[in-house]
């Protein structure tokens, strides 16, 4: 690919695709008809077309949605739409794991072979995989119309084995009716592609769902990954199966916009104020106190100001944020809409994963009916407040779920970290003070201002105030999102969803966390708890791993999903993931004082990763497997 346009042009699908996405072009500098001799003479507009860079990654799903892959002829187009080199665009097409820019069949099928799949029911995804095989040959290779991959987690674990089948070009654009489309325009729904989740899945079920995605009969309801759905006490589950995800009413008639209400009676500094109080820490993994990261952004003199949600949850193991967004989606947009009023961002971006396809439409519906309620838009609840919400699909990059990442890959270049300082709160997305919290954090905002500061604190602990959400799955008889307050203990939570067998280990706050032993039950899942007893919480990931399990194995996929998620920005994580995946493989083989040389190579390896990585990916590759070798004696 070269910096300069080829002779490539795009079909009549392709064009149609990106037009209904960005409206027909103005000029032929943008792509319209053959330039003539005083548009060779001078061009007009460049300026405003190139402000229009973030509809970049838009614009390569457009493409994908409609003929299942970008060529050079769609990507050229797309270039001179936006005025981005095409080196430069297929750079960023190729970052993504979801996009080919190779020829390959409209549908493709996505088996998750991760950790919690791996141990599924039904054989787990290996049997899976084995049924593809010995049906359409090797990954990769195309067969009867479909061609099927590996995955890393999908985020149905609690219905391992998971397969997702997605089918470009089985449904319709939608136009803008020739509005001409702004970077603070909401999004508008693209169908041109089909989808299908098998969870749980066998090589049998996903070839049935490949022929027709459409005959798929329907997921179970959110409520079925809620263990404790309709009990008595829950907070931020309370919603999740007693209330119809797709109707504004049934979300207002049980106590739906009450937070928000309250937060205009408080104003801005109030709000701040209150979740400040509250002790609300980031949900993510990264423990930072909400209040503060919100003051701070507030009080930044630039603006606009932007709020930017990150639902790309990545992290194996963890399903919470799917779950709430797909059984509650109206409660991250209030939530969204709160923390936009008290940070005094009037544009918010929500970075969905990609591979979410019910929480879309979840929450493409709840945004349509708020802004037609007025709950969005110009005058929020005729409070004066301009605020607004557009939906970002991802498309498959771990990556991304790091903040600096997500503002890269939102403005259209690749999702690779910045260098900190200037943090986000100074210079964020498009340069300006940008808060980002993750689904989580946000819905528990609602809480905090319908209880009151006070109430919310007395729930959990003093340093980890009010309810934590917990992804339990693996060798357990009821998999699943429970909810439960700061400081119950693991041992707690195993309880509550039923051991299946003698544990080897728990896998705490999945790949990036690490690893516990079975008599270590009694740990508090507490930020402070979990950090003293050196390991992490992270995101909530509560991984079962029986007896029977291979650990070697389970290491060596976590090492793999390292290598494959690494950036490859910086040297110590794009080839300190290589060589733990090198070290990891031998192991599997060797013993005595070949072992002990490559677990002290692979020591070695982690510090320097851990030191020296830009971002936390590569800092956090290492934490499982030290903690296996420190913790559980593995390779001993």
């Amino acid at each position: 690919m070269d910096l300069h346009f080829g002779d490539s042009k795009p079909t009549a699908e392709e064009r149609a695709a990106l037009d209904a996405l960005l409206g027909p072009p103005e000029s032929p500098w943008e792509g319209a008809d053959d330039r003539t001799d005083t548009d060779l003479r001078w061009a007009t507009g460049g300026r405003a077309v190139r402000e229009r860079r973030d509809r970049l990654l838009p614009g390569l799903h457009a493409l994908h949605d409609r003929v299942g892959w970008i060529s050079e002829g769609g990507l050229a187009y797309l270039c001179r739409r936006l005025t981005v080199p095409p080196a430069e665009a297929y750079g960023v097409a190729t970052f993504y794991a979801m996009f080919s820019v190779k020829p390959r069949p409209a549908t493709v099928v996505q088996v998750c072979t991760d950790i919690a799949c791996a141990g599924g029911s039904a054989g787990g995804s290996a049997e899976v995989c084995a049924g593809l095989e010995r049906r359409w040959g090797p990954a990769g290779t195309p067969s009867e119309g479909a061609v099927w991959e590996r995955s890393p987690c999908l985020g149905m674990c609690e219905r391992a084995p998971a397969a997702l089948v997605v089918r470009a070009g089985a449904g319709t654009i939608s136009r803008r009716d020739g509005a001409r489309p702004t970077r603070t325009g909401p999004t508008v729904p693209d169908r041109a592609y089909a989808t299908a989740v098998v969870a749980p899945a066998t090589g049998e079920s996903v070839a049935d769902a490949a022929r027709e995605p459409g005959a798929v009969s329907d997921e179970p309801e959110p409520a079925r990954a809620v263990p404790q759905a309709g009990q008595p006490g829950l907070t931020l589950l309370r919603r999740v199966g007693a209330v119809d995800p797709t109707s504004l009413d049934d979300y207002r008639a049980h106590g739906g916009y009450t937070a928000l209400r309250r937060a205009f009676a408080l104003g801005p500094a109030g709000v701040i104020r209150e979740v400040t109080d509250s002790g609300l820490l980031g949900r993510g993994g990264a423990a930072f106190p909400t209040g503060r990261k919100w003051q701070a952004t507030a009080g930044q003199p630039d603006h606009p100001h932007y709020l930017v949600c990150n639902a790309d949850e990545s992290e194996p193991g963890t399903f919470k944020d799917r779950v709430l967004m797909e059984g509650d989606p109206f409660a991250l947009i209030e939530a969204m809409t709160i923390a936009g009023y008290a940070t005094g961002a009037h544009q918010g971006y929500l970075y969905l994963r990609g591979e979410y396809p019910r929480a879309l439409a979840r929450l493409e519906n709840a945004l349509a009916q708020a802004r037609t309620r007025g709950l969005l838009g110009p005058d929020v609840l005729g409070q004066r407040y301009a605020f607004d919400i557009e939906i970002r699909r991802g498309a498959g990059a771990y990556i991304c779920g790091e903040e600096t990442a997500l503002f890269n890959s939102i403005e259209g270049y690749r999702g690779e970290p910045r260098s900190k300082p200037p943090f986000p709160v100074e210079k964020g997305l498009f340069g300006k003070p940008t808060v980002v919290n993750n689904v989580e954090t946000l819905v528990n905002v609602l809480p905090v201002l319908t209880l009151g500061a006070q109430a919310y604190a007395a729930i959990g602990t003093g340093t980890s105030t009010g309810p934590k959400l917990f992804c339990v799955s693996g060798s357990v008889e009821r998999p699943g999102l429970y909810e439960l307050p700061f400081g119950a203990t693991l041992g707690e939570v195993l309880e509550l969803a039923g051991r299946r067998e003698k544990l080897r280990a728990v896998l705490l706050g999945g790949a990036a966390g690490g690893f516990v032993r079975p008599d270590e039950t009694d740990l508090p899942l507490t930020f402070e708890g979990t950090r003293e007893a050196g390991t992490a919480l992270g995101s909530g990931v509560v991984l079962a791993l029986g007896e029977s399990v291979p650990l070697p194995r389970v290491l060596l996929r976590i090492a793999e999903f390292f290598r494959d998620e690494s950036c490859g920005q910086c040297v110590p994580c794009r080839v300190g993931t290589v060589r733990q995946e090198e070290a990891l493989t031998r192991l599997l083989e060797r013993t005595g004082v070949d072992a002990a040389a490559d677990v002290a190579l692979l020591r070695e390896v982690g510090a320097a990763m851990r030191d020296a990585s830009i971002c936390g990916l590569g800092q956090t590759a290492w934490n499982a497997v030290e903690s296996a070798i420190d913790r559980l004696g593995a390779y001993a």
